[in-house]
C-alpha cells in the first residue's frame, strides 16, 4: 500500500524556482507515476464514498488535476474555481489577499445547487487566501464545504488559520 510519505518521497523540490528564495515542490513525478498519483487520489478521498459528495471543486490549475481525478472516483461532478476573466458564463468572484497584492477568483453562478455537499482540493495550501476565497464562493452559491483537501501543506505559512471554520486535511505537511 502506498502512503503519503511514499508520495512525499516523489515530490521534487526546486531552489529559487519561480524567483529567488523560493523553494518550489513539484508535484510533477507523483503525477507521472501511475501508482503514485492514484494513491494520492485515494487518500484525497478517503473520508468519502460515491453518494457522499454532489461534486468535487478544484482550484486552478493544478488543484483542476487531483480534483477531476476525484470527481470521477467518487463518481461526482467536477466544479472549476478559475483566476477572474476564464469562466465563460455569469460568474460570482472572490478577491483575497496575497502577499504582494490581490488576486480574484471566481466560479458559474449555477456551479452547484443550494445544499449541494461539495470536497474542496487542491494541490497546495500555502497562505490560505486562495482555498479560504473558493470556500466563501461556494457558500456564496449555496454549497455546504464538507472538507478541504490538499497534498501538500506549508505550515510555516499558516495558511490554516484562515480555513479554521471547515475540516482541512493535508497528505504532506512541511
Amino acid at each position: 500500500m502506498i502512503t503519503a510519505q511514499d508520495i512525499a518521497a516523489a515530490i521534487r523540490n526546486v531552489p529559487d524556482f519561480p524567483k529567488p528564495g523560493i523553494q518550489f515542490k513539484d508535484i510533477t513525478p507523483v503525477l507521472a507515476d501511475a501508482k503514485l498519483f492514484s494513491a494520492s487520489i485515494d487518500l484525497l478521498t478517503q473520508n468519502f464514498k460515491p453518494g457522499d459528495v454532489d461534486a468535487i471543486v478544484g482550484i486552478d490549475a493544478r488543484g483542476f488535476i487531483f480534483a477531476a481525478a476525484a470527481a470521477v472516483k467518487l463518481q461526482a461532478g467536477f466544479i472549476p474555481v478559475r483566476k477572474k476573466g476564464k469562466l465563460p458564463y455569469e460568474t460570482y468572484e472572490q478577491a483575497y489577499d496575497l502577499e504582494y497584492g490581490t488576486n480574484t477568483i471566481a466560479i458559474h453562478t449555477d456551479a452547484v445547487h443550494p445544499g449541494s455537499r461539495v470536497l474542496l482540493i487542491d494541490d497546495l495550501l500555502a497562505t490560505g487566501g486562495t482555498a479560504a476565497a473558493a470556500a466563501a464562493l461556494l457558500e456564496k452559491v449555496g454549497a455546504k464545504v464538507l472538507e478541504i483537501n490538499f497534498l501538500i501543506e506549508l505550515a510555516f505559512l499558516e495558511g490554516r488559520k484562515k480555513l479554521d471554520r471547515y475540516p482541512v486535511r493535508s497528505l504532506i505537511v512541511y
